[in-house]
């Protein structure tokens, strides 16, 4: 049973929400009673990049739990989930130029160019950007194909937002692993959906 438009504006995307913003508030409250251990910055910069990338596979997701268990209306909820990759995503580049690098610009470009892991993460920020602008539907009935076009530029991000993670981890690989057989598990359905619409 589909639920109708009323239903999911008014009571699912509010809930949605609200459970999109539990990983901010708890880091807003552990910053707040300084319960984010020996290196509160080192946290905040892991756990929005962790967020980001979680948020960007669900939002991955969407498409294939829609067409695989028939639940149409998935699709209306796939937008917010995917400028909450974005949200995500300043609040942990904010947090590396603000609170790493003091907003040393000449520092960050260093980091860019010499750190192959920001370097990675730093283009898959940038390239979130035009999807972030072009989200509403404006701008889709503006761009009209194109607009397909840009936004499977998400999966470029996807791979460079796991590589930027595989990267930057130095020991327990468990997570980055987790993440890279999601990630792959995903392109797959992609490409076998892609090839048996063109067959």
């Amino acid at each position: 049973m589909t639920p109708s438009n009323t239903i999911i504006s008014y009571v699912v995307k509010p809930v949605l929400f609200l459970l999109c913003l539990i990983p901010l508030l708890c880091l807003v409250w552990g910053a707040l009673n300084e319960t984010l251990g020996a290196n509160p910055v080192e946290t905040m910069t892991r756990e929005t990049g962790e967020w980001t990338l979680r948020f960007l596979l669900i939002t991955l997701l969407i498409t294939p739990a829609r067409q695989l268990f028939n639940i149409p209306w998935l699709i209306k909820i796939r937008r917010m989930l995917g400028l909450f990759v974005f949200f995500n995503a300043v609040i942990h580049f904010l947090t590396y130029v603000w609170f790493d690098q003091f907003f040393d610009i000449n520092e960050i470009i260093k980091d860019i160019i010499k750190r192959p892991f920001i370097t990675v993460g730093f283009t898959a920020f940038i390239l979130l950007i035009p999807l972030a602008l072009t989200s509403n539907k404006a701008m889709m009935r503006r761009l009209k194909k194109n607009w397909q076009k840009l936004h499977q530029l998400i999966y470029l991000i996807a791979v460079l937002a796991v590589l930027h993670f595989i990267w930057l981890v130095k020991a327990d690989y468990e997570q980055p692993i987790i993440y890279s057989v999601i990630l792959l598990m995903l392109l797959s359905y992609r490409a076998y959906h892609q090839r048996k619409k063109a067959s």
